[in-house]
């Protein structure tokens, strides 16, 4: 289904994508090579948190099912193949690049994208995700993001990890948007944790930037919201907020972690 939120967040995307993909004014410079400790301490750090793991469904399933609107039903869409995109991305270049952070954060996709197939299956929404292979898509748009961002992750890690920031600085915008604009109980619960995931995925690859000595720039959330992210601790527990996020205190405390 052609949907006007999909074509304004991914099509116009896939034209400007890593416009944003940041090297400062270390644009140009020689890749940095870490020292085996620093390396080491930077994975360590990526490392998701456990309740990235968890199951969602049983969450999903005692909360109401309500009314779902048309631009609620098109989120979820584009939600589910979003966090497929992440995945996705993650797996290739992680195989590309041998450095741990890319795995790590994969394994919590691959829970985000069932979380969402959990909330179409109890909508009774066609799932537009019928293949598990890597860089395959019901919208064509996702398959082009998906092949803009691999180019531009392999030209070097550094590149890699500003392409694994982007993703996740698009994340959340999308679900802070989406968020807002649905008041079903089971579908902002499930934004929400997804939410707090990428602020801790993004704090995990700005940890591997920083490292390296490179800065991110966002380019979908503001650069206060940014700054409010990656200035605070991984986060632990459920909900919708973030404390001292623009935008923050949405928080509904319900459910398990994703």
């Amino acid at each position: 289904m052609k949907t006007t939120i999909t074509s304004i967040a991914f099509i116009v995307i896939a034209g400007v994508i890593l416009s944003a993909y940041i090297m400062n004014s270390n644009k140009g410079a020689e890749p940095v090579v870490l020292s085996e400790n620093a390396q080491r301490s930077a994975d360590e750090f990526s490392k998701p948190i456990a309740s990235d793991f968890l199951e969602a469904r049983p969450e999903i399933a005692v909360l109401p099912k309500q009314d779902i609107s048309a631009s609620e039903k098109a989120a979820l869409l584009q939600m589910r193949e979003e966090e497929k995109l992440a995945h996705d991305v993650y797996t290739t270049l992680g195989t590309v690049w041998g450095v741990q952070v890319f795995a790590n954060i994969a394994q919590s996709e691959q829970t985000h994208t069932e979380a969402m197939r959990a909330l179409l299956e109890k909508y009774a929404i066609a799932d537009p995700s019928t293949s598990d292979e890597v860089g395959v898509y019901a919208n064509p748009a996702f398959t082009k993001l998906y092949n803009d961002l691999v180019a531009k992750g392999k030209v070097s890690i550094e590149e890699g990890l500003t392409v694994g920031a982007l993703i996740e600085d698009l994340d959340i915008a999308d679900l802070e948007k989406f968020i807002k604009e649905t008041d079903n109980e089971d579908i902002k619960l499930v934004y929400g944790n997804l939410t707090r995931a990428s602020r801790n995925h993004l704090r995990s690859f700005t940890a591997q930037l920083s490292v390296r000595g490179l800065e991110y720039v966002p380019t979908y959330i503001s650069a206060e919201e940014y700054k409010s992210i990656i200035s605070t601790p991984k986060e632990v527990g459920t909900g919708v907020g973030h404390q001292g996020g623009q935008g923050g205190g949405r928080g509904n405390g319900m459910g398990a972690g994703i």
